[in-house]
Order: structure tokens, then C-alpha cells, then sequence
């Protein structure tokens, strides 16, 4: 029988939002977690890696992955060119000793960068042995103009799934197995969002999945970000299929907690979604690696 090492089970820094990137450290020391993933957006210290090289020293909590500022309300973070963002992104996960910069394809108005994209990752990946993980998207979809939330939800359900009338705001394809990339992130909250399966996504990144965001989604309009078994993906599935497979990456839980009223609220349900993880994505010994895919 061969052991293999514990998945290491991360917290995004975005997930203790409207609290700060401090708090996300803090909240990881107390509760257990191994550590944080860096949300790079509008908050100043997101943006100062020495800082946050300061913090995970303070609390003793390693920066697993980095998240490149490419959120529409990112796009001034680092400065307007996206290929620079994404290089920048890269240097800070080589400063912080993180494996892994996660980032969104580029959007259709990002017409250089679009083009560059695919050899730009390639090239970041080849200089700094760092995995730029490519993340699955969701289109926006016309229902949310008729209720982004449980009225949405019904919508994706009576059709049997799928988004619907939809368009894309991404320049290459919400699914990054279209276009093809050494590394993956999949992200359950946006396979909710898309009506996409989770499973045969997972599938089609195979030994390529690098990072999950353990994170969960009924299938509204807009992005749900729920702790994983509040929503109606098969977390558990993709849980004990990454366990029982090879992967050698980290999980991440991306999960909303803007609704907890105090700090004890908000710790208890960061606390769920740990539980959750090291439930699900527990290993035991097997006789020999497998894959992800069936």
C-alpha cells in the first residue's frame, strides 16, 4: 500500500470579505486551515506582497496560490495591461513560495491579450516553474434580467440545465479544456452558474486539474460562491474523486460569508467549509495511482 500526503485545504482571502486580507490570515491560524490563497483586488495590502509575506509569517500560514487581479473590479490593480498583471501575479506567487497563480481568460475586449494568452501562460510557466491554472467561467446569462436569484435558479432547472440565452464577456472559451493548458483551476460555483457538469469537467482536465475551489451553487443568474454542500453541485463526488486520484495541487474554498452578521458567524461558517474539505477529501492508502477521469 502506498501513503500518499493530505490534500492541503486553503482559504481564499476573498472569503471573509467585507473583513481584510489580515483577517484572512488570522481566521486560517485559528481555525486550522493550511493555508490562504491571495486575492489580489482593490484592497491595498492584496496588493503588497511584502506585506503579505509579513503576514504569513505572523500567523505561521503559508501562501498557497495567488490570484491574479483579473476581476472587472480589478482592472486597475498593478496597472491597465493584463499581460504585465499576469507577470506580476507570477513574480509575487516566486516571492511568497506559492505553486500556483490562478487566472480568468482573458475578456473580449482584451484583444492583444487574447492573442498573446495561451503563449503567455506557457512562457510564465517555462521561466518560473510556477503552474498559471486556467479557470472555468460563466457566461452572462439573459435570465438574470428577470431575477438573478431563485426565480434564475427554476429557470436552469425547467430547461435541464444549461445557461440558456447567454453571452460570453471572455475572449477564449469559459471552459479552458477548449483551448487547452498544462494547469486547471475548476471552480464549482461557476460550473453552477454556467449549467455546466462538474464531473465531466473535471474529467476533461484529468491529470491537468491543479486547484479547486471547493466552493458550491444552486445554478442562479450570478455567482453564488456557497459553502460546498449548501448548493446543488456533486462536491462530495468531486471531493473523493481528487482524493482518489494523483493530484498533487490544493483546494481552496472561494465561499461568500457577506451574510454573517459577527466575527463568531462568519468563523463558524469558514469552520463548516473546512470540516466539509477534510471530510471529503481525506486519502487512504491505495495499491497505486489513479486517474481523476473514469
Amino acid at each position: 500500500m502506498t501513503p500518499r500526503s493530505e490534500i492541503p485545504i486553503g482559504l481564499s482571502t476573498a472569503s471573509v470579505y467585507p473583513q481584510n486580507t489580515e483577517a484572512a490570515f488570522a481566521y486560517a491560524a485559528e481555525l486550522g486551515y493550511d493555508g490562504v490563497e491571495l486575492m489580489v483586488w482593490g484592497e491595498a495590502v492584496s496588493q503588497d506582497i511584502a506585506h503579505v509575506e509579513y503576514l504569513s509569517q505572523r500567523y505561521q500560514v503559508p501562501v498557497l496560490s495567488v490570484h491574479a487581479p483579473c476581476l472587472l473590479i480589478s482592472q486597475r490593480v498593478w496597472g491597465r495591461d493584463p499581460m504585465v498583471k499576469l507577470a506580476k501575479s507570477v513574480a509575487a506567487a516566486e516571492d511568497l513560495g506559492a505553486p500556483t497563480v490562478v487566472v480568468h481568460p482573458p475578456f473580449r475586449w482584451q484583444r492583444s491579450y487574447v492573442a498573446a494568452f495561451d503563449d503567455l501562460v506557457g512562457e510564465l510557466e517555462s521561466d518560473s516553474g510556477i503552474a498559471v491554472a486556467v479557470e472555468n467561467m460563466f457566461p452572462m446569462r439573459a435570465d438574470r434580467l428577470f431575477g438573478a436569484g431563485d426565480r434564475s435558479i427554476k429557470r436552469l432547472n425547467a430547461r435541464g440545465g444549461g445557461p440558456g440565452a447567454s453571452a460570453s464577456a471572455f475572449g477564449k472559451s469559459i471552459d479552458p479544456t477548449d483551448d487547452g493548458y498544462d494547469n486547471y483551476t475548476l471552480d464549482l460555483s461557476h460550473t453552477a452558474t454556467a449549467g455546466a457538469d462538474a464531473l465531466a469537467m473535471l474529467g476533461r482536465m484529468a491529470g491537468g486539474l491543479q486547484h479547486l475551489h471547493l466552493t458550491d451553487g444552486h445554478g442562479a443568474a450570478t455567482d453564488e460562491h456557497l459553502i460546498p454542500g449548501d448548493g446543488g453541485q456533486p462536491c462530495v463526488e468531486v471531493c473523493r474523486r481528487i482524493a482518489e486520484s494523483d493530484f498533487d495541487g490544493a483546494v481552496v474554498l472561494e465561499v461568500t460569508t457577506s451574510s454573517a452578521r459577527t466575527k463568531p458567524e462568519r468563523a463558524e461558517m469558514l469552520a463548516r467549509s473546512l470540516d466539509f474539505a477534510r471530510t471529503h477529501l481525506r486519502r487512504e492508502p491505495v495499491p497505486g495511482a489513479n486517474l481523476i477521469h473514469d
